[in-house]
C-alpha cells in the first residue's frame, strides 16, 4: 500500500482527525482500525497504519546507544490509536502540542505512512522551500 496526496482536514473540539475514506477503503480490513501516532523531527505528526508502525518501530528499537534521544523521540511519543465507528482517530492532546496543531491541518500520504502537519506551517515551509534551490539528488533528475 502506498499513500500519497494531500487532504485538508479540520479537528474537531475533541481533537478527531477523519480519516478521508480514500484512505479507508485502501487500507482494506486488515489494519484500517489500528493506526499509530507519533512525533516527526520536521515539527510534524507520523500516522502509521499499525502493521507499517511494527517495521518502523522494530528498526528504531535496533538502533545503538548513540541514536537514545531518537528512540525516545520516536518511540517514547507513540501512540495507539483505533479509528472509530465514524472513520475518526484520536490525536492526543501531548501529541496535538508537539506539532503546534489546533484545527487545521494538511494530511500527506507519505508512501508507506502520512504526515499530520497544522496548515499555517506546512504553507510556510512548503513556501520557504519553494523558494530555494533544489537539493543535490535532483541535479540529475529528470521531470
Amino acid at each position: 500500500m502506498v499513500f500519497q496526496g494531500a487532504s485538508s482536514l479540520v479537528l474537531d473540539a475533541k481533537g478527531r482527525l477523519s480519516v478521508p475514506t480514500r484512505y479507508r477503503d485502501a487500507l482494506g480490513s486488515d489494519a484500517s482500525s489500528q493506526f499509530t501516532i507519533t512525533k516527526h523531527p520536521h515539527g510534524c505528526l507520523m500516522i502509521f497504519p499499525r502493521n507499517e508502525w511494527e517495521k518502523f518501530r522494530e528498526r528504531i528499537a535496533a538502533l545503538p546507544m548513540q541514536a537514545q534521544w531518537w528512540k525516545r523521540i520516536f518511540l517514547g511519543n507513540a501512540m495507539d490509536v483505533d479509528v472509530d465507528a465514524s472513520g475518526r482517530v484520536l490525536v492526543s492532546p501531548e501529541l496535538r502540542a508537539a506539532a503546534g496543531i489546533s484545527r487545521d491541518t494538511i494530511l500527506l500520504g507519505m508512501g508507506s505512512y502520512f504526515e499530520l502537519w497544522d496548515a499555517a506551517t506546512y504553507a510556510a515551509r512548503e513556501a520557504e522551500q519553494m523558494k530555494g534551490e533544489m537539493p543535490d539528488v535532483f541535479r540529475d533528475f529528470s521531470f
